[in-house]
């Protein structure tokens, strides 16, 4: 590190320059990306995705539909709004309540409006529609892509509102830990520069790859919150280090400590990040991407950018003074280490039942993949289609499209008779409300009558066609209307069990309940391995850089205990619905996000708290001191850290995206139990429960490799 710091220190105004160069040109793209951002990201390359293909290219079903809910409007009004359709030219097909009767009631009315492929630029087309009738009260566009684009907007809302809010009180809590105006401006300098760079690659590959909507939100959260503790840890390690040499031996030493624990925390965040790429759903992936990209922009901007304008500084970072240093701050934390370790029992007792009593929700945790629930209950989109849902009873069923392939065909005598089969081993299944054949559309009942009726020309005009729709090739489909949401654990085991099926034909199946099964079982059969990366590599980490065996495994033991409590908040908050929202569920991404993210950062502040602690136990082998004055030295950046995270990200809190707002609070209320019962109360009174035996290392090289060399006590 020492090359490089001496780099840097030389180099500073040539850095300078090209941050400013980057942050010119990464602006240009970054303005760029919302436009590239579609799809919640819940998507996954499986059965369900293949089938929908076929459906849609062989067998002409729409490959995107949108509706006009009509409330309270006349036959004449609504014929009226679907004939401005017309002109507009990108809808292949619009299926009116006028004509069909299971769409239409005299207050309540919907039209599917049906794209043959789903339109390059959804959100124009979406927008284009609504100008048709231009914001006529009682009319509401809503569906999949009007779904997307009130997201996407919605999202880009709540950016602003979530920094609105977070900005100036981060501003407050760095004026508090620093007392300077100008060393608090800071490191809002080096967050902006790695946001608007982290944007700015990410819209260069929205080129390349489909990346959510949610990825505006999380990776300047992220981004944000990490820039602005890494550059905590470093101002205040250089202010240090200020008192004792000149700027550039301070900016030296500050790189060689404080820049090794920077880029120690970005390891363990980045391998909680990296760990979701085995989970291929999107969402996952281009959450995964961005962290990543924005970790590794954190790290590279804490270590070139922010040093280089704490050298053209220099002394000028004490600058505009509003608040006077407070000496007693180290010793009214040593006081309450003191006062932890007198009672070690005692609090570790009340800090682990607190946290017990905060997991007992997650017994009900229900997740599901956001959907509508995603959009406040504020927008037309979802009331219109809730509405919609109710009054048409679409909520309680779902469809299946079931393809099933046959050597030989499915126009044979044989074929007919096993399509005949197939459908009544559908129709027997409990689950099954109705099912879409040549023999259920036509009311003939058996193969034998329907091979005589083909040979009456009158109706073989008539029965062809719809044999056409259901038969290409080997090929069969069949609609299948199931009595459960395709979101229900009942829709999702019909699937699997009809998947297991040993038949005498290939099937393969898409559809609501299809979709939402690959997504369930994506994530089951990949989350222990996830979780095992992020424990076993933390494990190895922390006992590398502590050459202990006792601490990697308290403090893994500790994340789990916290982030189990935050779990258990969240549901007790969104499920249950308390401070003011609705009940509702947990969004499937949640628990997996908030626990890669949360494992990695509370590291960082896991291992400054230690490292102090080894630094002071190498030079007195006394476990209690090493301790008290760990705590008593790292506690005022800790605290001020840990509140600059639970302020940027808990800001989101009071935005609209329900999926963002779970995963602002998840992460703030984490970093809080972490930063306070954890930090605060389990970690001292554990080091001093386990004394000496926190630096033992049966192996290696250890502060103590076995009992024996324990100093005696005095």
């Amino acid at each position: 590190m020492i090359h490089f710091a001496k780099f840097v220190t030389k180099s500073y105004k040539w850095i300078l320059a090209f941050w400013i160069i980057l942050f010119g040109v990464m602006t240009y793209f970054a303005i760029q990306l919302p436009g590239l951002l579609a799809g919640d990201g819940f998507r996954v390359d499986g059965e369900h995705e293949k089938v929908m293909k076929i459906v849609s290219e062989d067998f002409g079903l729409p490959a995107e539909s949108l509706f006009i809910v009509f409330d309270g409007k006349s036959d004449k009004e609504i014929e009226s709004t679907l004939a401005d359709l017309e002109p507009l030219d990108v809808v292949s097909e619009i299926v009116s309540p006028i004509t069909e009767q299971d769409q239409y009631t005299d207050d309540l009315s919907y039209a599917v409006l049906q794209f043959s492929k789903a339109p390059d630029d959804m959100p124009q087309v979406v927008e284009d529609i609504r100008a048709s009738f231009d914001g006529t009260e009682g009319i509401v566009l809503t569906g999949g892509g009007a779904f997307e684009h009130d997201i996407n907007q919605a999202s880009q809302r709540d950016l602003m509102t979530a920094e609105a809010i977070g900005l100036p009180i981060a501003i407050i809590v760095l004026l508090f830990a620093f007392g300077t105006l100008v060393a608090s401006f800071v490191p809002l300098i080096v967050g902006i520069g790695t946001v608007v760079s982290t944007l700015g690659v990410m819209a260069l590959l929205g080129n390349q790859v489909d990346l959510s909507i949610f990825v505006l939100n999380i990776v300047p959260m992220l981004g944000l919150a990490l820039s602005i503790d890494f550059a905590l840890l470093f101002i205040s390690r250089y202010r240090e280090e200020l008192q004792k040499q000149h700027v550039v031996d301070s900016i030296i030493m500050t790189i060689r400590t404080a820049g090794r624990s920077i880029i120690f925390s970005a390891v363990c965040v980045f391998i909680g990040l990296g760990a979701m790429l085995l989970i291929k759903v999107d969402i996952f992936m281009n959450i995964a991407l961005g962290g990543m990209i924005v970790v590794g922009m954190a790290v590279i901007s804490s270590l070139t950018l922010l040093p280089a304008v704490l050298m053209m500084l220099g002394e000028r970072i004490h600058k505009g003074r509003l608040l006077k240093e407070r000496g007693e701050d180290a010793n009214g934390w040593r006081k309450f280490a003191n006062g932890v370790i007198k009672r070690p029992v005692t609090i570790a007792l009340v800090a682990t039942v607190l946290l017990a009593i905060a997991v007992i929700p997650v017994r009900n945790m229900e997740l599901t993949i956001p959907q509508i629930d995603s959009l406040p209950e504020s927008f037309d989109t979802r009331t219109s289609f809730e509405q919609m849902q109710d009054t048409f009873g679409l909520d309680n069923e779902s469809t299946v499209f079931l393809l099933a392939e046959r050597n030989g065909g499915w126009k044979t005598t044989e074929g007919l008779t096993a399509m005949k089969k197939l459908q009544d081993q559908l129709l027997d299944d409990s689950l099954v409300k109705n099912v879409s054949t040549i023999y259920t559309l036509s009311g003939i009942e058996t193969p034998a009558q329907w091979e005589n009726r083909l040979k009456i020309p009158q109706m073989y005009d008539q029965l062809n066609p719809i044999l056409k729709d259901f038969t290409d090739d080997n090929r069969l489909l069949i609609p299948v209307t199931l009595g459960a949401a395709g979101s229900s654990n009942e829709a999702q085991d019909w699937v699997r069990d009809w998947s297991a099926k040993q038949t005498d034909w290939n099937l393969l199946i898409g559809g609501e309940p299809r979709f939402n099964q690959e997504i369930f079982d994506e994530i089951a059969d990949h989350i222990v391995y996830v979780l095992l990366i992020i424990v076993v590599s933390t494990f190895f980490i922390l006992m590398f850089a502590f050459r202990s065996l006792i601490i990697p495994i308290k403090a893994i033991l500790m994340n789990i205990l916290g982030l189990s409590a935050t779990f258990g908040i969240l549901v007790y908050i969104f499920q249950y619905g308390h401070f003011g929202l609705h009940p509702g569920t947990v969004a499937l991404i949640i628990p997996v996000i908030v626990f890669s993210l949360v494992f990695g950062l509370s590291m960082d502040y896991e291992v400054f708290l230690i490292s102090r602690m080894q630094e002071e136990f190498s030079y007195s082998f006394d476990n209690d001191q090493s301790t008290v004055e760990g705590l008593a030295t790292t506690s005022k950046v800790i605290t001020s850290a840990a509140l600059i995270m639970i302020v940027l990200t808990g800001a989101f809190a009071f935005t609209d995206v329900m999926p963002v707002k779970q995963i602002g609070v998840g992460i703030a209320v984490a970093v809080a139990i972490d930063a306070t019962i954890i930090r605060l109360l389990l970690v001292p009174s554990l080091m001093k429960l386990f004394g000496k035996w926190n630096w033992w290392l049966p192996f290696g090289k250890g502060l103590y490799r076995s009992t024996s060399q324990f100093p005696k006590d005095n």
